[in-house]
C-alpha cells in the first residue's frame, strides 16, 4: 500500500491536533522546548556573571 506523500503529512497534522494522545504529545514537546530555551538562557547567564567575577578578581 503507497500513501500519498501530502495526504499522509495532513492526516499526520490532523492527528496531532484532534486526537487525545496527539494533543497531549503537543504539549509535551512544547514544555520540553520551553525547558531548553530556559536552561540555554539560565546557563548563558551565569557563565557571564562567572566571567565578570573572575575578571573582577585580577
Amino acid at each position: 500500500m503507497v500513501f500519498q506523500n501530502e495526504e499522509y503529512e495532513m492526516s499526520a497534522f490532523k492527528g496531532l491536533l484532534t486526537s487525545d494522545v496527539g494533543l497531549m504529545s503537543l504539549a509535551v514537546l512544547l514544555f520540553m522546548f520551553g525547558m531548553g530555551g530556559f536552561y540555554v538562557r539560565y546557563f548563558l547567564r551565569h557563565m557571564r556573571e562567572d566571567e565578570r567575577r573572575a575578571r573582577g578578581q585580577h
